[in-house]
């Protein structure tokens, strides 16, 4: 008995340092984050001089400031920019990548099994060695300083990863279903549409949600293209709070700013969660 006392007791001890070790470690990692929201609703002249989580003075000013924007355009049109990039993206990247990954894992062409090669190698080219060539290509389109090198990319299944996401989920759904499907006198595209996209909706929020995400975080693009204040993009509004010589003139409004641009993708995540959990986990046919 003493024994038997002795392991739960040991055990018990174990996953209480667990857990000890998994709240702070996630205290630590989310401090910044609170920082900044509680930072934000600080005067500018107490963010530094105050630095704790309980701030001795209120105000929204911050947010009332960095609402005005930039040279005469406000924050609501940055927001509603990227909103609108993301909301194209994600229809590009769900068109195009479904399209691709439904050839790729159902569909027998010539040279399937190369071209599907070509792409997973696409997976480890860093973004830099085609940086330059693409800035030359979408600046003689004259596309410079509009959406287009940003969006256009996204009906062309250039995001690889999404495409074996799609690819590896739609393997994984029963063959005799479209085998019935062909049977009953439908077409390749019909069963795409009727069979395959309705079972693929886990993986297709997956995608819908990293695409929101990776183009409402995505900086360095934005910068390179969007060269306009009146088509600036959240991301790259945030950058006009920074000087030339790297100091930022309104702490409070950088602030109050970045804890709004955190809100759609918060929201968009939570309100998403079951189904990016079951796409990104599901490796068979569940239900």
């Amino acid at each position: 008995m003493e024994r038997g006392s002795d392991v739960k007791t040991g055990a018990a001890l174990r996953h209480g340092l667990t857990h000890l070790f998994i709240i702070v470690l996630g205290i630590t990692m989310i401090y910044p984050v609170l920082w900044m929201i509680v930072s934000s609703f600080k005067p500018n002249s107490m963010i530094f001089s105050d630095p704790g989580l309980i701030p001795k003075a209120v105000t929204l000013e911050n947010y009332i400031a960095g609402w005005k924007g930039y040279a005469g355009v406000s924050f609501g049109v940055f927001f509603t920019n990227s909103l609108l990039l993301c909301a194209v993206a994600i229809l590009g990247n769900l068109i195009s990548c479904s399209l691709a990954a439904y050839a790729f894992a159902r569909l027998k062409f010539t040279g399937r099994s190369f071209w599907f090669a070509v792409m997973m190698v696409t997976l480890m080219l860093p973004a830099h060695v085609t940086l330059v060539p693409q800035y030359i290509l979408f600046n003689s389109f004259g596309w410079v300083g509009t959406f287009l090198p940003i969006l256009t990319p996204k009906f062309l299944a250039t995001d690889a990863f999404f495409v074996f996401l799609l690819v590896q989920f739609i393997r994984s759904l029963p063959k005799e279903l479209d085998e019935a499907a062909t049977i009953d006198g439908c077409s390749k595209f019909g069963i795409f549409l009727r069979i395959i996209l309705p079972l693929a909706l886990p993986a297709l929020v997956t995608v819908a949600l990293f695409t929101f995400l990776w183009t409402w975080d995505d900086f360095f693009n934005h910068l390179l293209y969007l060269t306009k204040p009146p088509i600036f993009s959240v991301a790259r509004a945030l950058r006009t709070f920074v000087g030339d010589a790297g100091a930022v003139s309104n702490w409070g409004a950088a602030l109050a700013m970045s804890t709004l641009a955190m809100l759609p993708a918060f929201l968009l995540f939570f309100s998403l969660q079951r189904y990016f959990v079951e796409g990104i986990t599901t490796t068979g046919l569940k239900g």
